[in-house]
């Protein structure tokens, strides 16, 4: 046989066989099952039977006790009040830090210290002059900055930054959840 033929018949051994299967019970009270549906058969249902129970119900809620302090709606509503008040005023001071933040990030994207950028280096090279004799010719290479350096410098600032932004959306998302 040939490699091909044996591979494609394992795979088609390995996918499930689907069809519909009919139990036929004949006039002498014979039962046999058949995939072909013919007179006195009826369908089986041969859904798959789960072995996993069903989820737990969820409790019931269990009511509040009677002895259990109540605070009226006007007491309520002056609570939730004050902690709106509170939450805005938290939000207008992150809302400055972050603007401090930011711009003090700004000002250290704008400046690149001494200790910074890289000493120049001077390359030289052999030059043949034009009455044949030869020379050397010098120039300043380099003088960059290190990058490194400058991200390392940057990052606290860059915290502080993302730190804010997120106090911000936390404080916003409080809000949102008030009553």
């Amino acid at each position: 046989m040939r490699p091909t033929l044996t591979i494609g018949l394992a795979l088609l051994a390995a996918l499930p066989a689907y069809a519909d299967i009919y139990k036929c019970t004949d006039a002498a009270g014979h039962v046999t099952y058949s995939n072909v549906a013919t007179k006195g058969c009826t369908k089986m249902d041969l859904e798959p039977v789960s072995t996993v129970p069903p989820p737990p119900k969820p409790a019931a809620r269990t009511p509040t006790p009677a002895e259990f302090p109540r605070v009226d709606a006007g007491t309520q509503k002056a609570r939730d009040g004050d902690r709106r008040r509170i939450l805005e005023q938290e939000l207008a001071a992150e809302q400055k830090s972050l603007a401090e933040a930011k711009k003090a990030l700004a000002e250290q994207e704008e400046t690149i210290l001494p200790e910074e950028r890289l000493a120049p280096q001077q390359q030289c090279k052999t030059v043949t002059l034009a009455d044949g004799k030869t020379g050397q010719s010098c120039t300043a290479v380099g003088g960059g900055i290190n990058n490194a350096k400058v991200l390392e410098r940057r990052q606290p600032y860059k915290d502080r930054v993302a730190m804010h932004e997120r106090n911000v959306e936390a404080i916003r998302k409080e809000l949102q959840n008030l009553r």
